[in-house]
């Protein structure tokens, strides 16, 4: 099986990094396809070859016929499935890394002499390194979720050309050096048809998570841009209400406090807010 844990530590350094949803799907990844696999897939499938028997004498008869029937093992699809799934999350943790570097080495400038002349300011995350994900870093995230959708969804079409999701306990076979069409006879295969259909389940559930994160990051997105166009028009429509001086009532201290919430909920989708308010407060102060 090989050791999990230098991919786990990578993968938990993308909790902080993502979206509610996002940190669901790294809890099923580790709880229910890392883990199980590595608990219980041994036992489950460590007689897959022994416990392959053929009806026959043949020398080698029973090794194609095994080869045929079963192209790649079970485990190591489900390893390869894994870690073909996680890449995409670990190329936006670089990228994610590197935005927290360039912002870091961009706010000791700012700090030294002279730096308060720089016209850039840190975007992308706030004084203790809260990513937001906007921009650049929520296409990059929308990216990533494309692609996982994508292989995901191959694997499980490929699992199913392959062997199917049920393990049948005999399997005929004619392939040379076999003499003639043998019965092949694979041990316990209730048992690992019930962990193939659990790891299904888990890998569609995985699949919808990602696809309900996508949705809903390009619904906040798109929410949160027809409301700034319907302030913009608003704005446009009545400027002599804006500039004429009247009491703020406390309906129009809640309302404002809604539209901050809304602009804090925009910049920052999925991440810190304390970036979003310190930016706000200072917009308020200038």
């Amino acid at each position: 099986m090989g050791d999990w844990g230098f991919l786990s530590s990578l993968l938990d350094k993308v909790q902080s990094h993502s979206t509610i949803i996002g940190k669901i799907w790294m809890s099923v990844l580790f709880l229910f396809r890392i883990m199980v696999l590595g608990a219980g897939a041994e036992s489950v499938w460590g007689d897959e070859q022994s416990g392959f028997i053929c009806n026959t004498q043949q020398p080698g008869c029973e090794n194609v016929c095994y080869d045929w029937t079963f192209p790649i093992s079970h485990i190591r699809f489900w390893v390869l499935q894994i870690i073909f799934v996680s890449t995409p999350t670990l190329v936006y943790l670089g990228h994610a890394m590197h935005v927290i570097h360039q912002e870091n080495k961009l706010r000791e400038k700012l700090q030294s002499p002279g730096g308060s002349r720089l016209l850039k300011v840190p975007k992308y995350t706030d004084e203790k390194g809260k990513v937001k994900i906007k921009g650049n870093l929520l296409g990059s995230y929308l990216t990533q979720l494309v692609f996982k959708i994508l292989i995901e969804a191959a694997f499980i079409v490929g699992q199913y050309y392959l062997y199917g999701f049920i393990m049948v306990p005999m399997f005929p076979c004619s392939k040379k050096p076999c003499p003639f069409t043998v019965e092949c006879y694979m041990s316990r295969p209730t048992e690992k048809t019930i962990f193939i259909i659990f790891m299904l389940v888990v890998a569609c559930v995985s699949l919808l998570l990602n696809v309900i994160e996508m949705l809903y990051l390009l619904c906040t997105r798109l929410k949160c841009a027809s409301r700034s166009r319907t302030q913009k028009l608003t704005s446009a429509q009545s400027p002599a209400g804006l500039l004429a001086p009247k009491w703020p009532t406390a309906e129009d201290a809640l309302h404002q406090n809604r539209i901050n919430l809304e602009q804090e909920r925009c910049q920052s989708v999925g991440g810190s807010l304390d970036g979003a308010k310190e930016e706000m407060k200072l917009l308020h102060h200038n």
